[in-house]
């Protein structure tokens, strides 16, 4: 037997993939763990902007890339049907380029998943957030079974925000965030599986290929779905 399929038999979370086209969601192994601490080492954004509640992108090169390493690692083992965080590797072409998340709490009850991603600054503005999203929903909602999604963004980060708006997302009001020292306007989006199943057309053409998933009924028991 394979390292890959014992560690998929014994963690079945490794084994997950959701593919279409040249775009690749895929659990993150050390080696691809360290690719992306490096990438994000290189640069999520702007020195003057600040997506993140907590400012973990703030820091020399290496700094930066240790938070990437160490909060993953931290985060492997939360899979359950009461909460799970599985985060995933973004590939293009083969080229990890970032980083898409799906965390659930009381998963069992409501059935609601809330993403969360961030993208290399040299792969940004050819349309991969958008695509990485739209694939991250039809794993949530065909592969995993969830009934709702859910996504925010403070006020200023137009790219994020714009990302649900062309998804389909819904609107669903703002609160305020503490943001390094400052109170800001975070905006969140819900999207019900009805409303995703009628913007699946617009999905299909954004990801240009149909949708591979392989790995997801092993998960379905460990999570309960």
């Amino acid at each position: 037997m394979q390292h890959s399929d014992a560690l998929a038999r014994l963690w079945p979370a490794s084994a997950i993939r959701a593919r279409a086209g040249d775009l690749e969601l895929r659990w993150i192994d050390d080696e691809l763990l360290l690719q992306l601490a490096e990438l994000a080492g290189r640069g999520i954004h702007s020195p003057d902007a600040m997506p993140f509640e907590h400012p973990w992108t703030r820091g020399t090169a290496d700094e930066v890339a240790r938070s990437v390493l160490t909060y993953q690692w931290n985060q492997r083992g939360n899979v359950s049907p009461e909460a799970f965080v599985l985060e995933f590797a973004v590939l293009h072409e083969g080229v990890p380029v970032g980083l898409q998340g799906l965390t659930a709490k009381d998963w069992s009850v409501l059935r609601r998943v809330n993403s969360g991603s961030w993208l290399g600054l040299e792969h940004q503005g050819r349309g991969i957030g958008t695509r990485m999203r739209a694939l991250a929903l039809h794993l949530a909602f065909e592969g995993f079974g969830a009934v709702e999604a859910t996504s925010g963004a403070f006020a200023d980060n137009a790219p994020s925000n714009a990302v649900s708006r062309r998804l389909g997302y819904e609107p669903d009001g703002a609160f305020m965030v503490a943001r390094e020292g400052v109170a800001v306007p975070h905006n969140r989006y819900v999207m019900s599986r009805e409303r995703w199943e009628s913007q699946r057309p617009a999905h299909a053409a954004l990801l240009g290929s149909p949708v591979e998933l392989t790995g997801v009924e092993a998960i379905r028991t460990p999570i309960g779905a």
